[in-house]
């Protein structure tokens, strides 16, 4: 397959595996919002997102649904929030670790969707294929952004991309859109059809093969006493049989004046669902540039409106489409907060990083005011009232220190999720809280010995494997089979480990990194 090169490819490649893992830490600015109890499937992040996906990665990877990033454009113009102006090669750069890691995020029935313009679009399609695989690619989606022309221009732009991947495209579950508008609006019943709403639809084909379609092309004798046969390379959708069945059946639809040539009876109860989606998205279906503006001014009166939010709509259509009800949603280009508002109103868990200031001056009120019921954006379409909480989080110290040593700020659960996820391969879901098991894999119990993890946080004994610990660990959370035990120290013999089936791992310096 085809790849891009440019300056510093191969250390790009590299570059996520050098990030240290840091832990994730209470925000100075304020913990929980909204109702504590619900809040624990939101989180908004403060910090370097390439860092902050490193460090949401134990505790999260396969468990989202649907990744949505707004990436800066590289556009070589400088925005507010972002820097928007690197050097090509710098910009692939930035985004291949980034990719890199989203992917490891997704569901196996997951997706990512990707805003870009034409600047970096079509190189962001060429790497995308690269990390997710060119077999992978759903669709480039033209989304109408702006429609007032720009008379300066040569061409004037009216649309961005949006690059959709899925884990597994073949095995991808989209959904459908719902009928609204336009598309529910075609279902009539001028005849008064018993049976409903109905839209016709055209009862000739286009003829692939004339001679073997021969016996479809016949003479149609209409209510009106004209006949009329199927139009020029086309044939009728049936043989005469099949047509005075459809026209006793009333299905048979020949206009008002019963003068027009046959067209199908389609009903509303017995289409699908729901229409496909297609890659062509208007702003009245997915809003504008110009609709996201106003919203944001709504939401802060007085304060200049950042520079290219996205609006709800647009947001509403793609988690229509990717997701369901408690589904998690990861936008790690959090920007003005659109992605974690629309998910907070429909129903979905989401986590959103941001780096600058803004991820307090913008992103927290706004997903407060989310919280506490307002009413712009989608609000009403879904009928948002409220509810909810998220938690505030950032980024604290890596868990290892430059002499490869475990960080003070390093707590149970976090030094628990590194080493679930580096032995397993999976994210970290507690097996028995309060407990040092953290999980069996494959028949292959994981045990940490750390922070008193027992209720003794005496160094020699609660964090060391001794006889004592030994026999607390059998009462409380034993498996029969293969054990790896991570701890301080090991004050057991060669004999006793093996009779126990332990295999023991020294902290901190035999935890894989």
């Amino acid at each position: 397959m085809p790849t891009l090169d440019w300056l510093n490819r191969d250390d790009a490649f590299r570059s996520a595996e050098r990030v240290p893992t840091r832990v994730l830490r209470p925000h100075t600015a304020g913990h929980v919002f909204g109702d504590a109890a619900s809040s624990s499937g939101n989180l908004l992040v403060q910090g370097d997102n390439l860092e902050a996906l490193k460090a949401l990665l134990p505790f999260y990877r396969g468990r989202v649904k649907c990744i949505f990033i707004d990436p800066p454009y590289n556009t070589k113009s400088a925005f507010e929030h972002y820097d928007d102006n690197l050097e090509h090669s710098q910009w692939l750069s930035m985004m291949l670790p980034r990719l890199q890691l989203l992917r490891e995020f997704l569901r196996e029935d997951g997706s990512i969707w990707v805003t870009i313009d034409d600047n970096e679009g079509h190189y962001l399609k060429v790497l995308m294929d690269e990390v997710f695989g060119r077999r992978n690619f759903v669709a480039s989606i033209a989304w109408q952004k702006v429609f007032a022309k720009k008379n300066k221009a040569q061409i004037s732009g009216s649309h961005d991309h949006v690059l959709v991947f899925a884990r597994s495209a073949a095995t991808w579950p989209r959904n459908l859109l719902p009928r609204s508008g336009v598309a529910l609006a075609a279902f009539k019943n001028p005849d008064n059809d018993i049976r409903g709403k109905w839209q016709s639809v055209s009862y000739s084909v286009q003829s692939e093969d004339a001679e073997r379609r021969a016996a479809y092309r016949y003479m149609i004798e209409l209510p009106s006493g004209r006949k009329v046969g199927s139009p020029a390379g086309r044939h009728w959708n049936g043989l005469p049989q099949r047509t005075e069945e459809l026209r006793a059946d009333g299905r048979l639809w020949f206009g008002a004046d019963g003068d027009s040539p046959p067209r199908l009876k389609v009903f509303l109860d017995k289409v699908q669902d729901g229409i496909v989606p297609d890659t062509w998205w208007t702003h009245e279906a997915a809003g504008s540039n110009q609709d996201s503006k106003k919203e944001l001014v709504e939401l802060f009166p007085g304060q200049e409106p950042f520079g290219t939010p996205k609006p709800e709509l647009l947001m509403r259509q793609i988690l229509t489409i990717a997701t369901n009800a408690n589904d998690l949603v990861l936008d790690s280009f959090l920007g003005s907060g659109t992605t974690a508002a629309v998910a907070q109103k429909m129903g979905r868990r989401w986590i959103g990083i941001e780096m600058g200031d803004h991820a307090v001056t913008h992103c927290l009120p706004r997903l407060q005011k989310v919280v506490g019921g307002e009413q712009g954006g989608i609000s009403q379409a879904v009928g948002w009232q409220g509810g909810g909480g998220f938690r505030f989080v950032q980024l604290g110290a890596p868990l290892f220190d430059a002499q490869g040593d475990l960080s003070t700020e390093v707590r149970f659960a976090d030094l628990a999720a590194f080493i679930w996820l580096r032995e397993t391969g999976n994210a970290y879901e507690p097996a028995a809280p309060g407990t040092p098991l953290l999980g069996i894999a494959e028949g292959r119990a994981v045990y940490l010995l750390f922070n008193g993890i027992l209720g003794d946080r005496r160094p020699a004994t609660g964090n060391v494997l001794t006889s004592a610990v030994l026999d607390a660990m059998s009462r409380s959370c034993w498996h029969e089979g293969p054990k790896v035990v991570y701890g301080e120290a090991c004050l057991l013999g060669d004999a006793r480990l093996a009779a126990a089936g332990i295999t023991f791992r020294q902290l901190p310096h035999a935890v894989p990194r």
